[in-house]
């Protein structure tokens, strides 16, 4: 692996218009099959159009369906809104204070991807920076401990809009939304941070004294954590999306070809690299996540359980 590395990082780090290119390249390929793929398709007849309603049309039609739901006044919803707010700001004040006990351990989980590579310590400008780094450090993990029960103030916040055989979800929707965020940003703290800073430290910067401060690694070590965490929320969207009945799995299937470009786009975002290859690597499992939520959209929609409810009947 160093060898391979020992032979590429000299490309890279002279080549740097090649890898912005093969970016380009990338991106115009996509945009070549979408519209391909988009002119060769057949006109749909006009029965077909009446049966794929347009997505704004499904959302509107979500919102006429529950409108039999019990309603809620505009004060009852403000004072709804305002009663979950204050729960999940004193469940994350309750966190934090708990995560600031244990300050300086999370700080050096925050450093263990910075303090391998063995070039010194962080740098500051600013008297107050130390102090900045620790309550930021306490705050998100004061949130990450109380996530469960900021979540469940969410899920209160929305659930009068459900329906009782939707409410049922609620256990699966934290498991769930928890579950794939800390998947994300283990895999970002595992694996990205840790090739990120060595690529390019040891590699771009090679010829170069780095002089990185507390400020720049703190918000770099929040992008692509935070970043990758709420992208692994994916399914969960995709959930709640088929659950009102605006998408489907066939409509998400019918569809891939958008959501491989956004995906892609994405990923050239929030990609700490510059080179295409590490952009797919980022991209992988936003793609794979997109088809978990294919699936959940097939189980979840409405239309499905409506169908097993009439089969039950007879």
């Amino acid at each position: 692996m160093d060898k391979l590395k020992s032979l590429i990082m000299p490309h890279l780090s002279h080549h740097n218009l090649l890898i912005w290119g093969g970016l380009a390249t990338v991106a115009v390929i996509l945009l070549w099959v979408m519209l391909s793929q988009n002119s060769s398709q057949d006109t749909p007849s006009g029965d077909e159009e009446e049966e794929q309603p347009h997505i704004l049309d499904r959302a509107r039609s979500a919102m006429s369906d529950r409108a039999e739901l019990p309603g809620m006044s505009l004060m009852e919803h403000l004072e709804e809104l305002r009663k979950r707010v204050f729960h999940a700001a004193a469940y994350l004040a309750v966190g934090f204070v708990f995560a600031w006990v244990f300050r300086e351990k999370l700080y050096g989980i925050v450093m263990a991807p910075y303090n391998k590579l063995g070039i010194g310590g962080l740098n500051f400008t600013h008297p107050t920076d130390p102090l900045n780094l620790y309550i930021m450090t306490a705050l998100v993990g004061g949130a990450i401990l109380a996530s469960p029960f900021i979540l469940y103030q969410v899920w209160l916040f929305i659930s009068p809009g459900m329906y009782s055989t939707e409410k049922r979800f609620v256990i699966p929707f934290m498991t769930a939304t928890i579950g794939l965020f800390f998947l994300g940003a283990w895999c970002g703290y595992r694996y990205v941070m840790p090739s990120a800073l060595d690529v390019l430290i040891n590699g771009f910067g090679k010829d170069f004294h780095p002089v990185v401060t507390l400020q720049e690694y703190n918000g770099f070590f929040l992008a692509v954590i935070l970043g990758l965490g709420i992208t692994f929320e994916l399914p969960i969207l995709i959930f709640f999306l088929s659950l009102f009945g605006i998408v489907d799995a066939k409509f998400l299937l019918r569809h891939i070809r958008y959501a491989i470009l956004i995906i892609f786009v994405i990923a050239a975002i929030i990609c700490p690299l510059p080179d295409p290859i590490s952009m797919c690597l980022f991209a992988s499992p936003m793609l794979a996540l997109y088809l978990v939520g294919v699936g959940v959209a097939f189980f979840a929609h409405p239309t499905r359980r409506n169908r097993k409810k009439k089969d039950a009947a007879v």
